[in-house]
């Protein structure tokens, strides 16, 4: 199997217990021994949430967490996540991200990032217009320090950016040559998008896709299920087998991730956390080449459906 099978292990599913968006985001894993468990599995890469970048960098350089992914065989590796960055200079908010962006460029030089990812995670108001200039000139400042891709993930709670027409409008305004899309099947779920409608995105623009399942229907607590119920792929109702199809048949080549922010995965034990994130991702993938070979190969086969849950 090629770069395009490559799994990565991003940090929210492999962080173990921590506290997401309201207390310890850093994990009590170390580094080293999280590319022990991913490069055990098969994983290709693994995620760094800010927060826990700033920890691990509190005991080692750069240099020595570049040494700990490439004696693991961590080939491609997540940095997030950067949000604020459109706003105005003098903004507190913007200068809080001005400082997050530098680490994550600085480090994004130094190790084997695929992309830094960036959006509106909590929802600030701000014209599309601008979020459009913004992204070019993120784009425009992430060049001069990485080769890493800057990936736009719009969600549902991104009050600008929330569907496949202002994705583009991003990307396609800005016209970075390192500037594209994160999708995330989580997002594209909650957000009742059909596999079909990614056809419409350029593949120049699909710069990374990861996996997530869960129910249509929001919870009661919203919150609670975005960070503490999300489900590994296959487990819930999303069509990944079809999301991940899609992609593949509009030239998506890239490695895929699996971010399943879910508090009973978070409070298992190491070696199954890494392997239950692995098994069920890898299956979806597999079952989605499947899917392709049948569909491709045999005129009017019954082409499988995604496991129930």
């Amino acid at each position: 199997m090629g770069a395009s099978d490559d799994l990565i292990a991003l940090y929210w599913t492999t962080s173990g217990p921590v506290e997401v968006h309201f207390g310890r985001e850093w994990s009590l894993f170390d580094l080293r021994e999280r590319c022990e468990q991913a490069a055990r599995v098969g994983f290709k890469g693994i995620g760094l949430w800010h927060a826990d970048l700033e920890h691990v960098l509190e005991k080692r350089t750069l240099r020595e967490v570049r040494q700990v992914l490439d004696d693991h065989g961590m080939e491609q590796l997540e940095l997030e996540f950067l949000g604020d960055w459109f706003l105005d200079p003098h903004d507190e908010r913007r200068r809080d991200s001005d400082v997050r962006r530098a680490l994550l460029f600085e480090a994004a030089g130094a190790l084997p990032v695929h992309h830094v990812k960036v959006g509106n995670i909590v929802g600030t108001e701000c014209e599309l217009p601008r979020i459009v200039e913004a992204f070019g000139e993120l784009c425009a400042d992430a060049a001069r320090h990485t080769d890493a891709t800057v990936a736009y993930e719009f969600m549902p709670y991104d009050v600008t950016v929330n569907d496949v027409d202002k994705a583009l409008a991003v990307v396609e305004g800005a016209d970075a040559p390192n500037g594209g899309l994160a999708l995330d099947t989580w997002h594209l779920g909650k957000l009742r998008l059909e596999p079909e409608e990614l056809r419409r995105l350029p593949a120049r623009f699909l710069s990374w896709v990861e996996l997530s399942d869960g129910p249509f229907e929001y919870a009661e607590d919203r919150l609670d299920e975005v960070i503490n119920r999300r489900r590994l792929p296959g487990e819930g109702e999303f069509p990944i087998v079809e999301y991940v199809a899609v992609c593949r048949e509009i030239g998506y080549q890239g490695p895929w991730g699996v971010e399943v922010l879910s508090e009973e995965l978070r409070n298992l034990p190491i070696e199954q956390i890494f392997d239950r994130a692995y098994e069920t991702t890898r299956a979806q993938l597999e079952l989605s080449r499947d899917t392709r070979r049948l569909a491709g190969g045999v005129e009017g086969a019954e082409v499988p459906a995604s496991p129930a849950p």
